[in-house]
C-alpha cells in the first residue's frame, strides 16, 4: 500500500475520534465535499517569463484568500503539444515517437513547495496524438509520490488535434479508462478534461472527473458567467472549474475592482457545483506583479 493511502486512512480514523474536526484535502474526499480549490494555471509558455516557484505559491495562496475557506489549487501543465505528440517537462526514458521529454526537471522544486503548503495540483497535458493513457502513466509514475497531487488532466481541445484547437469528443469509454489509469497510482484521484464545448465531454461519465472550461473572447462579465454557468448546468451535480483571466476579455475585467475575486465571486453565485477557480497564466504577471525574491528576468 502506497504512503499516501496509509495516511488517508490514519485521517479518517482521527476524524472520527474528534467528531468530524478535521479539515482539508483528506477529511473532504472521505466525506465525498471539498473545498473551492482556487488559484492558478501554469505552462511554460503562458508567461512571458517565469519569476520561480515562490512566486507561484504566493499567486495561489493570494488567490485563495480571496474565497473564503477556499485552499491553494493549481492547474500546472506538464505536457505541451510538440509536433503530432506531446514534449513533457521532465526526463523521460523509453523512445515512443509521440511521447518526448525535457533535459531537466521543471516541476519537482515548485510541487516540494505545494506539498509543503498543503496546495491542491492537478497536473496537466495536451495529448495531440500521444496515447493519453500511457501519458498518464509516464507522469504519475513520476510525481504521484507528491501529496499535492490530487490527479490528471487532459486539454480536449489538444486531443487528437494538433494544427487548429478543437479537439475530438471524448467518450465514455475513454474518460473511464483515463480515470482507472490514474486510480492504478492513488485511488483517490481524479481526473479533469477540459474544452469550452459541452459536446466534447464524456455524454454521460461523471463519476471521478472534474469538467473545466476555459471559454474566452466574451464581451462582458454578464456574458462569461452566463456562458458558465450553462456548463455548471450541463454536468451538475459533478464539479465544474473555471479558467479565467484571458487577454481576449481584458477590455472588460481590466475595468473590475479585483478582477480574480470579482469575476470568481460572480462564478461562485451563479454555478453551485463549482469547485475550482484559476486565474490563467497569460496575464498572471500583470495581476499578481512579482516580489523581490521571487526570482528575476
Amino acid at each position: 500500500m502506497k504512503l499516501k493511502s496509509i495516511v488517508r486512512g490514519l485521517s479518517l480514523v482521527l476524524i472520527v475520534v474528534v467528531a468530524g474536526c478535521a479539515t482539508g484535502k483528506d477529511a473532504a474526499v472521505e466525506t465525498g465535499e471539498r473545498p473551492l480549490g482556487a488559484g492558478f494555471r501554469y505552462s511554460a509558455y503562458g508567461p512571458d517569463w517565469d519569476p520561480g516557484p515562490a512566486y507561484w505559491l504566493r499567486v495561489g495562496q493570494e488567490m485563495a484568500a480571496r474565497f473564503p475557506g477556499a485552499v491553494g489549487e493549481t492547474v500546472w501543465i506538464v505536457g505541451r503539444l510538440k509536433g503530432d505528440g506531446t514534449l513533457l517537462n521532465f526526463p523521460v526514458d523509453g523512445d515512443h515517437p509521440l511521447i518526448v521529454g525535457s533535459e531537466t526537471d521543471e516541476n519537482e522544486a515548485a510541487l516540494d513547495l505545494f506539498d509543503e503548503a498543503g496546495f491542491r495540483v492537478w497536473l496537466q497535458v495536451e495529448p495531440g496524438h500521444a496515447p493519453v493513457e500511457a501519458l498518464i502513466h509516464i507522469v504519475l509514475d513520476r510525481y504521484s509520490h507528491h501529496p499535492s497531487v490530487v490527479g490528471i488532466g487532459v486539454d480536449v481541445e489538444w486531443f487528437e488535434s494538433t494544427e487548429q484547437p478543437e479537439g475530438r469528443a471524448v467518450t465514455d469509454v475513454e474518460a473511464k479508462a483515463w480515470l482507472a489509469a490514474a486510480r492504478e497510482h492513488d485511488p483517490d484521484y481524479r481526473l479533469f478534461l477540459k474544452h469550452w464545448e459541452i459536446g466534447k465531454m464524456p455524454p454521460t461519465a461523471r463519476e471521478g472527473l472534474l469538467f473545466i472550461d476555459d471559454s474566452q473572447i466574451l464581451p462582458s462579465l454578464e456574458a462569461m458567467v452566463d456562458e458558465f454557468a450553462e456548463w455548471g448546468r450541463a454536468f451538475a451535480p459533478a464539479p465544474v472549474a473555471f479558467q479565467y483571466g484571458y487577454i481576449s476579455d481584458k477590455p472588460w475585467w481590466s475595468k473590475l475592482d479585483d478582477p480574480p475575486g470579482d469575476i470568481g465571486r460572480a462564478i461562485l453565485d451563479r454555478v453551485p457545483n463549482t469547485e475550482g477557480l484559476y486565474w490563467v497564466d497569460f496575464t498572471v504577471l500583470e495581476l499578481f506583479p512579482p516580489q523581490a525574491g521571487e526570482g528575476s528576468r
